[in-house]
Formats: C-alpha cells, structure tokens, sequence
C-alpha cells in the first residue's frame, strides 16, 4: 500500500472514530441526571430562567436534532460553550493544551533516556539498581504521583512538586513555557519550568519506560543470538555499534507496538499526574469537567484525546514499516 493511499485511510479512519466517539460522548448526556441550563443559569435560578436558557441551548429539542446541531458546530469549529468556566470549549484547548503536550513530551523524552538507562544498566551488570526502577515503574501511578512530591518536595525540597511555573511575569508566545522562556531571554524562566516539569514528568516516564524496557530487552535478546549479529561482531565492530546499528532496528517492531498501546495509557496517567501535581492542563481540565458534569468539555476533550492517539499510532505504524521492511502499512 502506498504512503498517500495509507495516510487517505487512516484519515478516514480518524473521522469515523470521532464520529463514533462523539455518538456515545453525546448520548451520555440524555443518561446523566444533570441538567446543564441550571448549572448555567446558577443553583438558585427561578424555573423560567431555567426554561429560557434550556430552549437557547436546544435541550428540548429530540436527541438526533440535538446532535446534528452538534455536528454543524463542530464544522464551524464551534465546540460550545463550557458550563465551568463559561468561556468557549475551543479557548479553552488552546489556553489547556500548551501545558499537556509540554509535559507529555518531557516525559516522553525521559522515558526514551531511562530505557537506554536500564539496557545498558542491565548488560553491564548490575541488576540491582535496574530492579529498583522496574519495581519503581510498576508502581501504581496514583501512589508513584503522591509519593514523588512527599519526598523530592515535602521531605527533601529539592524540587517543587505543584503548579508549572513560580514566575507570574512570563510573556507566552508558544504556551510553551521552556521554550518562552528562551525565547525572551529569561533563562530564569526556563530553569524555573524546568524544576516544575521534573517530578511530573518522572510520574508519567517510569510506567512508560518499564512497559517499552521489558519489550525491547526481549525482542533485543532474540535478535542478538542471530548468525548477521555475530558475522557484524566478527567483523571486530564494537558492541555499542552493534547494538545500534544491527540490534535496536531489527528489534524495534515490539517496543513500537508496545508504545502504541502506552500512548492510550498516557491518557488515563495525565488525568491522575496533573490533577495530583496541579499541572494545568487537558488531564486536569477534564477531571474538574467530570465533577461539574460539564458535558461539552468533557466531549470536545475526549475527541481531542481520540485524534491524538489516532496521529500517534499512524507515526507508528509508519515508523514500523521504515525500521522493518517486511512490515507494510
């Protein structure tokens, strides 16, 4: 299958899951007994205003009519209006989105290090403190994400274990604090987000790396005993080169797959890393949005989270076919 073919499939994809997604997101709120005019119009509203505010939202219109006006909004790039922060779904994404990815791809990029890290801790013998991460790792998120802060902020206070940034005067240009901070020439700045971004980007990296180590030290384990892995070592490469240029590639296609399935993991961590560590973004976001029953956050961030997992397993897949021929998209 060609590349543009492949890519025109998966987009099509990526519009039936969202459909699908946004069906069943929006079918929850004909089942859960809140009612979203009140919680507009206040707690102490008389019924008529409730009234009012139902017939401006459409709410007593019939569920298919409620969602094709959903749809039609959707392709205007209107996501509605939230009923917390009573700002537009679409200002809040982007206002909300900025923190996620950056620590999202701090955390990526720590786990990726912390692999390396425990290979080579394993094949030079010393097992005992590659043991302690993968008990570390295998820790549940949510006693990993309060024990991390207990004692790197509470007990030792090396690092800050709440909040993204201490500095209230930051000019944001990108949402990106780090890179904000570099860009105005306030190194403080990115010091300070870079502390900030520690802790909860450890929480997220051990499980991630734990899941990608275990998979890659099998696969890597096989493809070391193959007969091109001891004609490349006869050829008095060293061992380093070896595993780099023969080893990793030919044992990619299982931790690739495995990432795949850590990805929608990530999701469900965020929600707990960032409501633990106060980090504000999408996780926490859609976690008050879920205690406020807040309907149309909750979908417009489910579908956000379903066209990132989506994009990210098709880097994947075409990741897989580069590093293994025999794989075709």
């Amino acid at each position: 299958m060609t590349m543009a073919l492949y890519l025109l499939k998966r987009s099509c994809g990526l519009v039936i899951v969202l459909l699908v997604m946004s069906f069943v997101t929006f079918l929850l709120q004909s089942v859960i007994p809140s009612d979203p005019a009140r919680a507009i119009a206040g707690p102490y509203a008389p019924p008529a205003t409730i009234e009012a505010v139902r017939q401006e939202l459409g709410l007593n219109d019939p569920f298919l009519v409620q969602y094709g006006h959903f749809l039609s909004r959707v392709a205007s790039a209107d996501l509605g209006k939230s009923v917390r922060t009573r700002q537009p779904v679409i200002e809040d994404i982007s206002k909300y989105l900025p923190a996620t990815l950056e620590l999202t791809i701090a955390s990526t990029i720590m786990a990726m290090a912390l692999c390396l890290t425990l290979l080579q801790l394993g094949r030079s013998q010393s097992p005992l403190l590659s043991h302690l991460f993968v008990v570390l790792g295998s820790t549940p998120i949510i006693l990993s994400s309060i024990l991390l802060p207990y004692f790197f902020w509470f007990g030792l206070g090396w690092l800050p274990g709440s909040g993204r940034l201490q500095h209230r005067d930051v000019a944001e240009s990108t949402g990106f604090h780090v890179i904000d901070g570099l860009v105005s020439g306030r190194l403080d700045i990115t010091a300070d987000a870079l502390t900030h971004l520690i802790l909860p980007a450890i929480a997220l990296a051990l499980p991630f790396a734990i899941a990608i180590v275990r998979s890659l030290a099998a696969s890597l384990h096989e493809v070391m005993r193959q007969s091109y892995i001891r004609t490349a070592r006869g050829k008095g490469l060293s061992e380093m080169s070896v595993v780099m240029r023969h080893g990793l590639r030919n044992a990619a296609s299982a931790p690739l797959a495995m990432t795949g399935l850590q990805v929608r993991l990530l999701f469900g961590n965020l929600l707990v890393v960032e409501s633990i560590f106060s980090w504000p973004g999408l996780g926490l976001y859609l976690t008050q949005s879920f205690a406020t029953a807040d309907l149309p956050a909750i979908l417009a961030v489910s579908m956000v989270f379903g066209a990132i997992y989506i994009i990210v397993n098709v880097v994947i897949d075409i990741a897989q076919a580069l590093a293994d021929p025999r794989i075709e998209l």
